[in-house]
């Protein structure tokens, strides 16, 4: 949970010294780094922000994202809207504007041509000749352990519709089983090292709403009970709002 925090603390400090037009690095920290994609780890490339969480990535780096049905920011994991992803032009505009050193040749290059400028430096491409050599994984004949619980994806109680996430599940349900008065067993709570299998609610869709709002791959540390993972998801819910 702490790591998670001071994860998200660092990116927010990053985008606001993106946003505030910055131009200078935080310890440590180079200007390339300082304007690099989280995703491809490379510098800018027609960057776009998302609206809700304002982070930034490549414009193509986030397109798989946009291709679910409920899309998770890459870098804070909350939920946001597709159709609220937009051209980031103040961060273009710095790209223009700062200059960094190339990590080959250290020739100042303009941030919006380091990309270029990298696939043509010799040195850059000494250096990568001279890098440990990718190996592919090699494919196992193993079983994949049948005692590792899934959390990622759920069936419905109700229909049985499978490969909904958490997201997925509480739309599904309230578009396809709003008035069915079924008691069924929450697979998202079941799922969870506290979770009863036995436990069936009396009213399903105001569980989902009100405990499954948020996600707990995003703020649930396994390894404690339920009550301490609901407080510390609540604690970092009201720090961010």
């Amino acid at each position: 949970m702490a790591m998670f925090r001071s994860f998200v603390s660092a990116a927010q400090i990053r985008q606001h010294q993106q946003q505030n037009g910055a131009s200078s690095a935080a310890p440590g920290e180079s200007l390339e780094s300082q304007f690099s994609c989280p995703i491809c780890l490379e510098v800018y490339h027609k960057p776009v922000s998302i609206a809700s969480c304002a982070h930034t990535f490549c414009g193509d780096c986030l397109q798989p994202c946009l291709q679910v049905t409920s899309p998770l920011c890459p870098l804070c994991r909350m939920p946001f809207d597709p159709k609220k992803v937009d051209k980031s032009s103040s961060v273009e505009k710095q790209l223009s504007s700062y200059k960094a050193p190339c990590r080959g040749c250290s020739k100042k290059v303009t941030l919006v041509k380091m990309r270029s400028h990298i696939s043509s430096c010799t040195k850059v491409q000494e250096q990568m000749a001279n890098c440990p050599k990718f190996m592919p994984v090699v494919p196992t004949s193993q079983p994949i352990p049948s005692n590792i619980p899934n959390r990622s994806t759920f069936v419905c109680p109700f229909c049985g519709a499978r490969n909904l996430d958490q997201q997925e599940l509480v739309k599904h349900c309230m578009e396809n089983h709003r008035n069915d008065p079924n008691k069924v067993v929450c697979p998202v709570c079941s799922a969870m090292p506290w979770g009863d299998p036995s436990y069936k609610s009396s009213n399903f869709l105001q569980h989902l709403l009100h405990r499954h709002k948020f996600s707990y791959d995003t703020f649930v540390d396994y390894s404690i009970d339920e009550e301490s993972a609901l407080q510390a998801a609540l604690t970092l819910s009201l720090a961010e709002s």
